[in-house]
């Protein structure tokens, strides 16, 4: 009998929709800058509101102030949407692993990095490779300000993929002829669309699943294989000199995506952890609502909500129904 009834779970919350002993449900959801994270974000509270019954809150946030705010458990941000690994591992280490004050999801998705060019200009120049970036005629058809260096968008501020970038540009002996460009994600879509419609050159650091495969031509280039004895890769959460003692020169393995959330969230709105517990999203799903949302422009609550109509049956077994 005890089993049969822990079997309900989160099934007997969503059955009863808006009864008041579930009106407590409440989460707040961190919203990194990348589409991607945008969209899942907004799929876990439109689940949360519309088929739990809680109440959501979307709280902007870096990967650093993210798992603070977990990790303190106070409720002032209760999830991570799209926790890419190992990128974010020094966070997944102190939090998850040391702390044991987050839980990582056992549903994740797969996710590649690497770098890009359109296939415009990779095809004109003869670019196929990381290396060709150091060409010095390459480099000078991407020098849009005429500092006699090409710029390479490797990342977002405060992204952990960005300084991996910056240590590949140095170690992938580039520095010579390129300048590595830290900017927000919208800047680097807009340089795309304008580089393209210019004939101009433009090389940028890119990721599947992610808008940017339906919305440009866009081919990414190769790498040396990931060879682990290549990739020691240390992020200034754990060393102030993480750029001097960091060593990375081959391609990125990859990776496993995945939300995350605190532990504090269990005793606090059970059924929403059980959801989490049982989310999960294909990297298709999460290209398909990137691009809506960068490409169409569109507001990323409406594209989820179109999405978890469309879904239902997935969405009912992530509720246990």
């Amino acid at each position: 009998m005890i089993k049969n009834i822990k079997s309900l779970g989160l099934a007997a919350v969503v059955s009863a929709l808006a009864l008041p002993a579930f009106a407590s449900e409440e989460v707040k959801i961190g919203v990194p800058s990348w589409t991607g994270a945008q969209a899942i974000a907004h799929v876990l509270g439109h689940v949360v509101e519309t088929r739990i019954g809680g109440t959501v809150e979307y709280v902007p946030g870096n990967n650093a102030t993210i798992f603070q705010a977990m990790d303190q458990g106070k409720g002032d941000i209760d999830v991570h949407p799209d926790v890419w690994l190992p990128n974010q591992e020094s966070f997944t280490k102190q939090y998850v692993d040391d702390a044991g004050t987050v839980t990582l999801s056992s549903n994740p998705y797969k996710g590649n990095q690497g770098f890009c060019v359109s296939k415009q200009f990779g095809e004109a120049n003869n670019i196929t490779d990381i290396t060709d970036l150091g060409r010095p005629d390459v480099a000078a058809l991407m020098d849009s300000d005429g500092n006699g260096k090409g710029e390479l968008w490797i990342g977002a501020p405060g992204w952990a993929s960005a300084n991996v970038n910056e240590v590949k540009t140095r170690d992938y002996g580039l520095l010579d002829f390129i300048e590595p460009i830290r900017a927000e994600e919208a800047v680097k879509t807009a340089r795309i669309k304008d580089s393209i419609a210019k004939g101009e050159g433009y090389a940028f650091y890119c990721y599947e699943p992610h808008a940017v495969w339906y919305m440009f031509d866009v081919m990414m280039l190769t790498e040396p294989t990931y060879d682990p004895e290549k990739y020691v890769m240390v992020q200034p959460s754990d060393d102030p000199n993480w750029y001097e003692n960091s060593m990375v020169a081959s391609k990125d393995a990859l990776k496993d995506v995945q939300i995350a959330w605190s532990n504090s969230l269990v005793d606090r709105s059970p059924a929403i952890s059980e959801f989490f517990q049982n989310f999960g999203l294909e990297a298709s799903d999460v290209s398909a609502l990137a691009f809506e949302i960068s490409a169409n422009g569109r507001d990323p609550a409406e594209v989820a909500a179109e999405w978890v109509d469309a879904n239902s049956d997935r969405v009912d077994a992530w509720l246990g129904l």
